[in-house]
C-alpha cells in the first residue's frame, strides 16, 4: 500500500469518524453529568451516525481486519506522541520544565526513531508516518530542558520518573 492510498479520503473519513465518535461519547458523558438534555440528544445522534458510517465502512472495505488495526494502531500512536503538545504552552509561557519527564522524553526519542527506522525499512506507511511526530514532540521536549535548565540551577530541571 502506498502513501497516497493510505492517505486517501476514505481512510481519512474512517479515522475521523472513529475519533468523533470518541468525541461524541465524551460529550454525552458530559451532558449526563450536567443533566442537559440538548447536549445528550445532540450527542447520542452523533455518536449513532458515526458508528454507522464506520459499519458501513467496514463493510464495503476489502481488507477490514487489516484497515481497521491499522487505523487504530496508527491513530493510538499519534495521540500518544502529540499529547505532551498540550503541556509546551504552558512550559515556554511559565519557563519551568518540571512538568516533563527527561528519562521519559530520551526514551520516547529513541523508542519513535527506531519504530521510523523500521517502517523505513519495511516501506511500511502505517509504522513510520504515526511515529514521526514523536521524534519532533521529544526534539521539541528536549530544546526545551535545554533552554529552561539554566534559568533555575538550583533546583533539578526535570522529574524523575
Amino acid at each position: 500500500m502506498d502513501l497516497m492510498q493510505l492517505l486517501s479520503w476514505a481512510c481519512i473519513v474512517f479515522t475521523v469518524g472513529m475519533f468523533s465518535t470518541g468525541l461524541n461519547l465524551g460529550w454525552l458523558y458530559y451532558g449526563l453529568l450536567k443533566k442537559d438534555q440538548t447536549i445528550v440528544f445532540v450527542n447520542v445522534i452523533g455518536a449513532l451516525l458515526q458508528i454507522l458510517y464506520i459499519i458501513v465502512y467496514l463493510h464495503y472495505t476489502t481488507q477490514k481486519r487489516l484497515v481497521t488495526s491499522q487505523t487504530v494502531a496508527a491513530g493510538t500512536v499519534l495521540a500518544m506522541y502529540l499529547s505532551p503538545l498540550t503541556d509546551l504552552v504552558g512550559i515556554v509561557r511559565s519557563g519551568d520544565v518540571q512538568r516533563l519527564s527527561f528519562p521519559l522524553t530520551v526514551a520516547t526519542f529513541f523508542t519513535s526513531t527506531s519504530w521510523v527506522l523500521y517502517g523505513l525499512q519495511l516501506h511500511d506507511q502505517y509504522i513510520w508516518v504515526p511515529n514521526t511526530p514523536g521524534i519532533f514532540t521529544s526534539l521539541i521536549r528536549l530544546y526545551l530542558f535545554w533552554r529552561f535548565a539554566a534559568v533555575k540551577q538550583s533546583s533539578p530541571a526535570y522529574r524523575s520518573m
